[in-house]
C-alpha cells in the first residue's frame, strides 16, 4: 500500500503533524511521503491508494472558521476517487472546519472516508492517535482493501 501526505501550513505544526502522521504510516507498514499542497509529488500521488490532505484553522476564535489559504487546497492537483482522509491543525476551536475541507477534497475528487482535528499543543499525540483512528476502522480497512 502506498499513500500521500498533502498538507497547507503557515506556522508548522500543520507541516509537522503531516511528517508524523507519514512517519506513523510508515512504522504501520504503509510506504508514504508527505508534501507541502504547493509542491506534491503528482507522480507519488498517480501512485497512492490512499490521500491525507492537512490544513491549519484560519478565521476568529469561535465562528468564522474556515480551512487555512483556500485558495491553494482548491488547486490542489486532482483526486480522482482516491480514499482520502483529512486533518486540521487548531488552538481553540476547530469549528466547521473538517466539514469544509471535507467539501474542498470532493471537489478535487477525494472520497473522504474520515477526518480528525488535532490540537496544535498536542501535535504529537493528534498525529498518533489520528492514523489509529483511521488504520483501526474495519470500515477504512475495508475501503482500503478495495483501493
Amino acid at each position: 500500500m502506498k499513500a500521500i501526505v498533502i498538507y497547507e501550513s503557515l506556522t508548522g505544526n500543520t507541516r509537522d503533524a503531516g511528517d508524523l502522521i507519514a512517519a506513523e504510516l510508515r512504522a504501520s507498514g504503509v510506504d508514504t511521503k508527505s508534501c507541502a499542497v504547493d509542491r506534491v509529488d503528482l507522480q507519488w500521488l498517480s501512485e497512492s491508494d490512499l490521500v491525507v490532505v492537512g490544513t491549519w484553522v484560519d478565521g476568529l476564535f469561535f465562528f468564522g472558521q474556515k480551512p487555512g489559504r483556500p485558495w491553494k487546497l482548491a488547486k490542489m492537483p486532482v483526486i480522482d476517487g482516491k480514499k482520502t482522509v483529512i486533518y486540521c491543525t487548531y488552538a481553540t476551536d476547530p469549528g466547521k472546519v473538517l466539514d469544509k475541507l471535507q467539501g474542498v477534497v470532493e471537489r478535487r475528487g477525494g472520497d473522504v472516508i474520515g477526518g480528525y482535528a488535532i490540537k496544535r499543543n498536542d501535535i504529537v499525540g493528534g498525529a498518533s492517535e489520528f492514523v489509529d483512528r483511521f488504520m483501526g476502522a474495519a470500515e477504512v480497512q475495508s475501503k482500503l482493501a478495495k483501493a
